[in-house]
């Protein structure tokens, strides 16, 4: 090979190596500028929230004692009115929607993933209606649990399970659609070798894709609940009173409230001394969710294939 060749292959690949390099580095450069957005709305979320949990704690904090969490809320004791009912009709609405929305959420996702078969019509219009139902407003299944739950045909009447499953309706696609990504990441592998041993469909799923997608369902019944919980529009339709000044029987019997419904109530009048009681009520709501989510984050830890 001439000297010559030899040193115009040199250059051809020095600006080869050239390009290569600018390339890279403008790849970095709109990399970085993504990722700073990215930190960017991190941080404006972040003030965001502790702002908030910041004005309501000054606000609420005069009222922060133990009579919010033991005494009846009252029109005209104020400085000893308390959230005991709202507490209660909130506990009995959340176990509802929690042993509801969980086996209707996991069965839908396991039918879907295991065993539906997509080359059905009703199959892919079962997928198409819960992706949709996602983003329903709330008050349109407060009118439907008021229309179904409440009155004919289960007629259940203005009761705290009527409200659990009038809020189950509404966060049952997020439940569906964050188990199916569960179910669908356990690796094909696991489902191959567990039938190759000898083991029927039903086994396969039950001891090997359900365990190993607990993390991931617990994720996503943890944003249902949480937006359970601060949801008022469904609860004023099927009866959550504004008012209640004793505790409910239970699930199945008598009035009852909730804590958001309570917050609206006193939000809403002119008194001083009510919104200091409606800014505690929503310190009240955000440690019952705190304590909520830190149960199923132990779980999700617990059943990790980490662990």
């Amino acid at each position: 090979m001439s000297r010559q060749s030899v040193r115009t292959r040199t250059a051809v690949q020095a600006v080869q190596d050239t390009s290569i390099r600018l390339e890279r580095r403008g790849a970095d450069v709109a990399g970085e500028m993504f990722r700073a957005v990215l930190l960017l709305c991190i941080v404006v979320g972040i003030v965001m929230l502790g702002t908030l949990l910041a004005y309501v704690t000054w606000r609420g904090w005069p009222r922060l004692d133990l009579n919010l969490f033991t005494q009846m809320p009252s029109s005209i004791n104020l400085d000893t009115a308390g959230f005991l009912p709202a507490i209660v009709g909130t506990v009995w609405i959340m176990v509802g929607v929690l042993v509801t929305v969980v086996p209707l959420g996991v069965s839908a996702a396991l039918y879907l993933e295991e065993y539906a078969n997509n080359d059905r019509w009703w199959n892919r219009a079962i997928e198409v209606v819960i992706q949709n139902l996602a983003a329903v407003p709330s008050i349109v299944f407060g009118i439907l649990g008021l229309a179904f739950v409440v009155r004919s045909p289960l007629a259940l009447g203005p009761v705290a399970f009527a409200g659990s499953l009038t809020l189950t309706m509404l966060v049952l696609p997020t439940v569906i659609i964050a188990s199916r990504e569960a179910i669908r990441a356990v690796p094909s592998t696991l489902r191959q070798a567990s039938i190759g041993l000898g083991a029927t469909k039903w086994q396969t799923v039950w001891h090997q894709v359900l365990p190993t997608s607990v993390p991931g369902i617990l994720t996503g019944t943890i944003l249902a609940m949480s937006r359970a919980i601060g949801e008022t529009a469904p609860l004023l339709l099927v009866g959550a009173t504004t008012f209640v000044q004793f505790l409910p029987n239970g699930p199945f019997d008598g009035a009852y409230t909730a804590i958001p419904v309570q917050i609206f109530q006193w939000v809403v009048r002119p008194q001083e001394e009510f919104r200091v009681l409606a800014a505690a009520g929503c310190l009240v709501l955000v440690v019952l969710l705190l304590l909520m989510n830190s149960v199923a984050i132990w779980l999700r830890a617990r059943f990790s294939p980490e662990s």
